[in-house]
C-alpha cells in the first residue's frame, strides 16, 4: 500500500506500519477486563520518525508489543509491509518479527557472551545468510554507526552511548520494514542521547521507518509526528 506525499502526485510512499481500530485487552481473574488499547488507528511511512508520547499506562508499550510480533491485537487488524498479523500462528509470527522488525531498548539487550560483531550480525545469523555476506555487512554497520573500532570488544568493555549505537546497528541490519525504538535515550546521558538520536533520524532521512516511545521532549522534537496517548487511544 502506498500513500500519496503531499503537493507531489507522482510520489508515492510505502505504508511500513498501518495499525486499524485496534483493541487490546487483558483478562483479569479479580476484576473487569483491562482495556490497554482502544481503537488505536496509525500509519508509519517509509522514512518517516514517528514519536509515541504519554503518561506511563497509557498503552505506548503495548502498541510497540503489537507492531513488534510480540502480541496479537484482541481486536482490528496491523499489517507490516501489507502482511496483517492477526491471522499467523506463533512461528509465522516469530519469522515476521524476525525479518521485518528491528528493536532499539532502552537498556541495550546485548548479549554479554558475544562480541559487539557478533551481536550486530545476529539478526542476519538466524536468517540464514551466509557467513562472509555477514562479516561484510556487519563491518558497514559498525563503521555507519562509528564504532567500526569496537567491533572484538564485548560489551562490558564499552560505553553506554557505544552500545545503544551497536544496538541501533543491531536492530537496522537485516533492513527491516518497521525500528522500534523502546526508550532509545533513557539509559543515556544527554551528549550520547543526542548522538544516538541523531543517528535514528539519519536512517529515517534514507528511508526507515520507526517508531519510537519516549518521555524526552529532545527525542520528541527530532521526529516528523509526534503521537500522544492516554488512556489507551490517541488523542
Amino acid at each position: 500500500m502506498v500513500t500519496p506525499v503531499s503537493g507531489s502526485p507522482t510520489v508515492s510512499v510505502p505504508v511500513a506500519v498501518r495499525v486499524r481500530d485496534v483493541r487490546k485487552t487483558y483478562e483479569a481473574s479479580t476484576a473487569e477486563p483491562v482495556v490497554a488499547l482502544d481503537g488505536v488507528s496509525l500509519d508509519v511511512r517509509a522514512g518517516e520518525m514517528v514519536a509515541l508520547v504519554g503518561p506511563s499506562g497509557c498503552g505506548k508499550s503495548t502498541l510497540l508489543n503489537l507492531v513488534g510480533c510480540i502480541d496479537r491485537p484482541t481486536e482490528g487488524g496491523v499489517e507490516l509491509g501489507g502482511l496483517g498479523t492477526s491471522g499467523l500462528d506463533d512461528d509465522a509470527l516469530t519469522l515476521l518479527r524476525r525479518d521485518r522488525v528491528g528493536t532499539v531498548f532502552q537498556f541495550f539487550n546485548l548479549l554479554p557472551s558475544m562480541t559487539i560483531a557478533e551481536n550486530v550480525g545476529l539478526p542476519l545469523v538466524l536468517q540464514g545468510v551466509r557467513r562472509a555476506d555477514v562479516a561484510k555487512r556487519v563491518n558497514a554497520a559498525l563503521q555507519s554507526v562509528g564504532i567500526a573500532e569496537k567491533a572484538s570488544a564485548y560489551p562490558a568493555q564499552i560505553s553506554g552511548g557505544q552500545m545503544q549505537r551497536a544496538a541501533v546497528a543491531r536492530a537496522t541490519i537485516h533492513r527491516p520494514a518497521i525500528v522500534l525504538a523502546d526508550e532509545p535515550t533513557g539509559n543515556l546521558d544527554s551528549r550520547n542521547g543526542a548522538a544516538v538520536l541523531q543517528l535514528l533520524r539519519e536512517l529515517a532521512d534514507g528511508g526507515q521507518a520507526i517508531l519510537m516511545a519516549t518521555h524526552a521532549d529532545e527525542a520528541a522534537a527530532m521526529c516528523d509526528r509526534v503521537v500522544r496517548m492516554q488512556d489507551g487511544r490517541i488523542v
